[in-house]
């Protein structure tokens, strides 16, 4: 085999540094390697020579090293080494780099083919964070789901005054069922309930006559709350902004209301509000009702007047935050990270006050036990309880085998009930280290949890204290804490429940859900008694302070105000 000499390549050199311009470096290298002296034709070597030399070796250690691994099924185009990495290293080491490389690229193909896979099974185990892939999914169709809105509505217009006269009819039915079941002495045992019949559920429709939509968001809505003290209803969005819309007292106005007269817009961002980062993720309102804070991913929380003003801007996390809340006296804001700590704000001073870093994952839930103490849950499947002043938490509930997705205190500040993606509830106490109770009849990942507005510390104190859950598996259950037994099943829905959320007086209770349904629930015989269809999933449920209108905020970017009358 030929071979090149060092005079051979001394010329080549000598050319390329001339070429390139590099003429004392030319003139250097010529002298010493006596350049003038070679043999060499200059006429016959071309311009370029040293590069395509360079270039075809290169090429040729591709091939000898792709070409003599014995793996064949892989498709090659030699894109597995870098001309770095030819230049440095011999055949073998270029080798073995080749199947490093292979091996790492089957392993993401499998990766891939195991997600699509997981795909194909279940679309819903998807927690705080999965909310976005449906977000993203409604937020593709909105423009055709707008489109078909207003055939919709005039088809069940037309369908409700074709079946107005069969609903009283249906009631008296619904009656003597239930007098019939107290007659056959009916058992105590958890009841599931189903809707019997497609013409009972059409008769427990609210009319679009008593169902304000506001108009206005741009992208999926994903949390409101009214205000504790007045006719406020907030709502956060993916467009970046919060609004605080002023409901009127009295019956809801039919139709789409998208006047800016009523509503202040908070802005998350200045100029354009397509900036993910600034999603607003949570919000709560001060128990006076006359300050609102918001949680962003961007990782800020802002507190804004109820005239919209921006009172304070609170930066310390390194993360989106995914859970915010005040505590009854007002002058702390408590907030939960994606970074893994929680954060008690100081309202007044607009500061942070104490950073509490306990977790080994996200942080994704934060409650107040009262205005020191509160309990934060996390991706680590941990539950702590912490104090302002303490730096190490002055309880720990480990027990859960998967994500704990919500906390919430008993209105005592006696009980801690949890959820979880490990399929169970657990109510714990501050007296024990183990659970009070395992509450396992659900068969999917519990996405949310909410206590009764009942039993002592509440305004219903001679009402029975109840816990609800909603769950991935369409189901919301509810439960009788002292005994830790089922109450009712109720089975209504189609898809996961994101939200559920008491009346009141403690009597009904309102479910939402991706099926786009909103049911309301009497929890005395623990069926539905109304239901309100939209045009998205359902992120979240709220009812104003007198318990005559509930809100819901929709995937397709609308919020409605319902009437609610029995």
């Amino acid at each position: 085999m030929t071979s090149i000499t060092s005079v051979d390549l001394n010329y080549l050199v000598f050319r390329y540094l001339q070429e390139s311009g590099f003429t004392h470096s030319a003139f250097t290298l010529g002298y010493e390697a006596g350049i003038n002296k070679s043999t060499i034709d200059g006429n016959l070597i071309p311009p370029g020579a040293l590069i395509t030399f360079v270039q075809k070796g290169v090429q040729y250690l591709e091939m000898e090293a792709n070409l003599s691994n014995s793996n064949a099924d892989m498709d090659e185009d030699f894109s597995f080494l870098q001309p770095l990495d030819l230049i440095t290293k011999d055949v073998y080491e270029l080798q073995q780099l080749i199947k490093e490389k292979r091996k790492n690229i089957q392993k993401d193909r499998d990766k891939d083919k195991e997600m699509d896979k997981d795909c194909d099974r279940e679309n819903d185990g998807e927690r705080a964070r999965g909310r976005v892939r449906e977000k993203e999914r409604h937020e593709r169709d909105k423009e055709r789901e707008k489109d078909k809105v207003k055939i919709e509505r005039e088809k069940e217009q037309e369908k409700q005054c074709e079946e107005q006269a069969d609903t009283e009819m249906v009631m008296e039915q619904e009656d003597k069922d239930t007098i019939k079941q107290e007659e056959n002495g009916t058992s105590g045992e958890p009841m599931d309930t189903v809707t019997t019949s497609t013409l009972t559920y059409e008769a427990f429709q609210i009319p679009f006559s008593d169902v304000t939509t506001l108009e206005g968001h741009t992208s999926e809505v994903c949390a409101c709350a009214w205000s504790p003290t007045g006719s406020l209803l907030a709502s956060g969005s993916g467009d970046s902004t919060a609004r605080i819309w002023t409901i009127a007292e009295g019956p809801c106005k039919p139709g789409v209301w998208n006047s800016p007269l009523n509503v202040l817009v908070l802005q998350h961002v200045k100029g354009k509000t397509n900036e993910k980062s600034k999603d607003v993720t949570t919000l709560d309102w001060n128990g006076e009702g006359t300050l609102l804070a918001t949680g962003s991913y961007d990782g800020q929380a802002r507190i804004w007047t109820t005239n919209g003003e921006l009172k304070s801007t609170l930066t310390k996390h390194k993360g989106p935050i995914f859970s915010l809340k005040w505590n009854k006296k007002g002058d702390y804001l408590l907030t939960g990270s994606c970074d893994k700590t929680a954060i008690v704000w100081d309202v007044k001073a607009e500061e942070w006050k104490q950073q509490f870093e306990f977790h080994a994952g996200p942080t994704l839930d934060v409650d107040w036990r009262n205005n020191v103490s509160f309990a934060t849950s996390s991706t680590d499947n941990m539950i702590y309880v912490c104090k302002i002043g303490e730096t190490r938490p002055v309880k720990t509930f480990a027990g859960h085998e998967g994500e704990v997705n919500c906390v919430k205190w008993d209105p005592t500040g006696l009980l801690l009930a949890s959820c979880s993606d490990d399929i169970t509830a657990k109510i714990w106490s501050m007296k024990q280290d183990t659970c009070v109770h395992d509450l396992r009849d659900h068969c999917k990942e519990i996405y949310t949890i909410r206590w009764s507005p009942t039993g002592p510390g509440t305004n219903n104190p001679n009402q029975q204290l109840i816990l609800a859950s909603a769950s991935f598996d369409s189901t919301v259950k509810l439960w009788d804490v002292e005994q830790g037994k089922l109450l009712h099943s109720l089975n209504g829905h189609r898809d996961p429940v994101y939200s559920v959320a008491f009346s009141p007086n403690g009597e009904y209770l309102a479910s939402g859900s991706l099926d786009k349904s909103m049911h309301i629930w009497s929890l005395k015989e623990g069926k539905i008694v109304k239901t309100y269809t939209g045009n998205g999933g359902i992120f979240e449920v709220s009812w104003n302070k007198e318990g005559d209108k509930i809100a819901a905020c929709f995937a397709n970017n609308t919020v409605c105000v319902l009437d609610f009358k029995m």
